[in-house]
């Protein structure tokens, strides 16, 4: 069996089909550094805890450009911003730098434009906008041959999360297709992955997360890297919604799943966190 992550060949792959990371063997071995990582992250404050994982995730022998284009397109322009600064202050270098040194081609503008630009955060939308970047979007999608990814940047990069949620819906009134299988057949790789993640995050983020957690535990073995990322950032923040979430999509409660998957006062801790009932 082999698995491939980010250009690096790992020997074992899990039964769900995600490569088994260093990290991954060392938690099969023993649950007390699943703990323990997971503890080291819990202590920090929300902002310090993506910092910490995008430092990781931005690091040479931890690169992992998918869980760091996974915090950044499913935080908030307040979240990123107050990540930027922890960032610089406790590593002493600009996010910005990090992200411009270990990603690539549209990858890396579509991540420097998201951390960079301030974006509106409100419920309130421009139809009349809306119905232009649906058209925008088709033009430089399924209209043409080829991508003009820049256009698909300026719109996910700049505009809210209400107004892409309405793009998107508009998109499959207007040319009776989802917006997401476009990007999966105009798009590849991280830039896919990244724009995947702003549009999901966009419409129901709870939602989003319920499906990663789900990645995670199915199958045999278990993607702890994940699991510990997702618990731990997101325990503060929406865990309520993404619990209700996961129980309407898979029938069972996150709580009975993580209980499953994991042992020890690695499990105790994690319950802990996620807390009981759905």
């Amino acid at each position: 069996m082999k698995g491939v992550e980010n250009g690096n060949a790992w020997p074992l792959q899990l039964a769900n089909g995600n490569p088994v990371s260093e990290f991954g063997l060392m938690c099969l071995n023993d649950d007390s550094f699943c703990l323990q990582k997971a503890m080291s992250l819990w202590i920090l404050d929300p902002a310090g805890r993506d910092a910490t994982v995008l430092r990781e995730a931005l690091s040479g022998e931890t690169m992992d450009l998918r869980a760091a284009t996974e915090i950044i397109c499913s935080r908030t322009p307040s979240q990123l911003q107050i990540m930027k600064q922890t960032y610089y202050a406790r590593f002493g270098t600009y996010l910005e730098h990090d992200i411009g040194h270990h990603t690539s081609g549209d990858h890396q503008k579509l991540l420097l434009a998201y951390v960079g630009i301030p974006r509106y955060e409100g419920p309130e939308v421009d139809p009349t906008i809306v119905t232009h970047d649906a058209k925008d979007l088709y033009k430089a999608g399924e209209k043409r041959l080829g991508t003009d990814e820049k256009t698909f940047i300026r719109v996910f990069t700049e505009r809210s999360w209400a107004h892409l949620a309405s793009v998107s819906s508009a998109y499959h009134h207007m040319y009776d297709r989802k917006l997401d299988k476009v990007i999966k057949s105009e798009t590849s790789g991280n830039f896919e992955f990244a724009l995947l993640t702003i549009l999901r995050c966009a419409e129901t983020p709870a939602k989003y997360f319920a499906k990663l957690l789900r990645k995670a535990m199915k199958g045999l073995g278990t993607d702890d890297k994940t699991l510990i990322r997702v618990v731990v950032t997101r325990t503060e923040i929406d865990m309520q919604y993404i619990k209700a979430e996961y129980f309407k999509k898979y029938k069972k409660p996150l709580a009975e799943a993580i209980n499953s998957e994991t042992s020890g006062d690695y499990r105790t801790f994690l319950l802990s966190l996620v807390g009981h009932g759905h």
